[in-house]
C-alpha cells in the first residue's frame, strides 16, 4: 500500500468513527422525525440534537438555554438563565475508544504507520470541528475549542494504543528512528527505577480496573434487584413507545458514567445528586431528584454494611501487588530492595489515584441549572482517597508476599547436587552388596 492508499485508507477510518458516533443517536431522532412529528418540522433540529449529544458524550462543554414556557414547567431555580452541562454520557466517548483503537490496529499494518495516525487524527479532528460547528445555535451552543480538542484527543489516544497493540509490526522506517531513540534513553535510566516505575504504572492500572468492574457487577445488581421501582419511574412519566426508547438509549449512553459513580461510592467519597445531597457508604441522603428511572436503583437511608465496600480497592491492590512482586523482586534484585518496594507501592497509589480521579472528573459536572449543577463525584477527593487506598494496601501487597532469598536460591542446588550423589551413592552400594552376595551364593565349594 502506497502514501496516498494509506492516507486515504486512515481518513476513511475517522470518518467512520465520527460517523457512527453521530448516527447512533441520529438514526432513532430521524425516525421520530417520520413518525411522530411527520416530517413537518426542520431535520436540521434532530442533526444539532445528535451533533450536541456527540459531544456531551465526549466531555465538551455546552451551555443551554430554555424558552420561558418549558424554564416555567420545570419548576426549578435558574431554569430560566442559560445554565451549563458539563457532564459526560461516557458511552459515546467508550464507543469513540473501541473504533479508535480498531482503527489504530489496522494503520499499523500498513507501511506508514506515522502518515497514518497523522492523518486519521487530523481528519477525526477536523470532521469534530465541522460538527461543533453544525451545532451552534443560541439554544445550546458547545464550546468550539473543545469541540474541536477533546474528542480528537481520545481518539487520538486510543489509535495510539491500537497501533501498539497491532499482531503485525509496522515496518514503516520513518518510526524505526524514533522507537531506538526512546529505547535508548529508557535504558540509560538506572535498572531499579525502570522496573519500580514499570511495576507502579501495571499495578496501578490493575487496581483502578479492578475497582470499575467490581463497580459494574455492583451496578448490574443493584438495576435487578431495584427493577420494580425502576419500572413504576417508567410508568409515572407516561412516555409513548418512541420516548420511552429514547429515554432508555439515553441511559444507555450514561451507563459508564454511572459506572464510574459506583466506583467513587466503593472508593469511599461517594457521589451526589445536586447541591447537598449525598451517596456514599455511609448513608443516603438525597432531595429532589429528576425522575429518571435508573436511580430508581440508588440505595437509600443508612447502609448497615456500607463500609464492607471500602474494601474492594484495598483488596484489589493487594492482590495485584502481590501478583507482581515474584517478577518484581527478580529484576530489581537485592540492592535497596526495601526502598525500591516502598516507592513502588506508593506508586501504584499514584497511579490508581490518578486514574481513577481522571475518570472521576469526567463523570462529574453540571447537569443542568439550579441544584443540578453538582451531579457526580468529586474528583480530587476520589483520587486521594483512592491513592492512600491503592498505596497502603499495594505496599503491604508488595512486603507481605513470600520470596525467596539468595541463600535460599544457592543452598537449593547443592541440595540437589547432595541428593543426587546420596541416591548415587546408595544404588552403588546397593550394587555392590547384590553383587558380593553373587558372588557368594555362586562360589565353588
Amino acid at each position: 500500500m502506497n502514501r496516498s492508499l494509506t492516507a486515504l485508507f486512515a481518513a476513511f477510518e475517522a470518518a467512520l468513527v465520527v460517523a457512527i458516533g453521530v448516527g447512533i443517536s441520529l438514526a432513532p431522532l430521524t425516525i421520530l422525525w417520520g413518525v411522530q412529528f411527520g416530517f413537518q418540522v426542520d431535520w436540521i433540529v434532530f442533526w444539532r440534537a445528535s451533533a450536541d449529544i456527540w459531544l456531551v458524550g465526549h466531555g465538551v462543554d455546552m451551555i443551554f438555554a430554555l424558552d420561558p414556557a418549558t424554564a416555567a414547567t420545570l419548576g426549578l431555580a435558574g431554569a430560566d438563565a442559560a445554565f451549563p452541562v458539563r457532564i459526560a454520557a461516557l458511552g459515546f466517548a467508550m464507543l469513540t475508544v473501541l473504533l479508535g483503537v480498531r482503527a489504530g490496529r489496522r494503520v499499523a499494518e500498513t507501511n506508514f504507520l506515522l502518515l497514518g495516525e497523522l492523518v486519521a487524527v487530523g481528519t477525526f479532528g477536523l470532521l469534530s470541528l465541522a460538527v461543533t460547528l453544525s451545532a451552534l445555535h443560541p439554544l445550546a451552543r458547545p464550546s468550539i475549542v473543545q469541540g474541536a480538542i477533546v474528542p480528537t484527543l481520545i481518539f487520538g489516544a486510543a489509535v495510539f494504543v491500537g497501533s501498539l497493540r497491532s499482531h503485525r509490526p509496522s515496518t514503516d522506517a520513518t518510526i524505526q528512528p524514533i522507537r531506538a531513540a526512546i529505547t535508548k534513553q529508557l535504558l540509560r535510566m538506572p535498572r531499579g527505577l525502570r522496573v519500580s516505575a514499570a511495576t507502579a504504572l501495571r499495578g496501578g492500572l490493575a487496581s483502578a480496573t479492578a475497582v470499575i468492574a467490581v463497580a459494574a457487577v455492583l451496578l448490574a445488581v443493584l438495576v435487578a434487584v431495584n427493577y420494580a421501582q425502576i419500572v413504576g419511574l417508567y410508568e409515572g412519566l407516561h412516555t409513548e413507545v418512541l420516548g420511552g426508547a429514547a429515554l432508555t438509549l439515553a441511559q444507555l449512553a450514561f451507563i459508564p458514567t454511572f459506572v464510574i459513580w459506583a466506583a467513587s461510592w466503593l472508593v469511599g467519597p461517594g457521589f451526589a445528586i445536586g447541591v447537598g445531597s449525598s451517596v456514599s457508604p455511609l448513608g443516603t441522603s438525597l432531595g429532589p431528584i429528576p425522575a429518571i428511572p435508573v436511580f430508581g436503583a440508588l440505595p437509600t437511608g443508612d447502609l448497615s454494611f456500607g463500609f464492607v465496600g471500602l474494601l474492594v480497592p484495598v483488596v484489589a491492590a493487594f492482590l495485584a501487588a502481590a501478583l507482581l512482586r515474584p517478577k518484581f523482586s527478580a529484576a530489581i534484585g537485592d540492592s535497596s530492595r526495601i526502598g525500591w518496594t516502598v516507592a513502588t507501592g506508593l506508586g501504584m497509589g499514584l497511579v490508581g489515584g490518578v486514574a481513577l480521579g481522571l475518570l472521576a472528573s469526567f463523570a462529574s459536572g453540571a447537569a443542568g441549572p439550579g441544584r443540578l449543577s453538582q451531579v457526580g463525584p468529586d474528583p480530587l477527593s476520589v483520587g486521594l482517597w483512592a491513592g492512600v487506598e491503592i498505596g497502603l494496601a499495594a505496599l503491604l501487597g508488595l512486603l507481605a508476599a513470600p520470596r525467596r532469598s539468595a541463600s535460599d536460591d544457592k543452598a537449593a542446588p547443592a541440595s540437589s547436587s547432595s541428593a543426587a550423589s546420596s541416591s548415587t551413592s546408595a544404588s552403588s552400594s546397593g550394587t555392590a552388596s547384590s553383587s558380593g552376595e553373587t558372588e557368594v551364593l555362586t562360589a565353588p565349594r
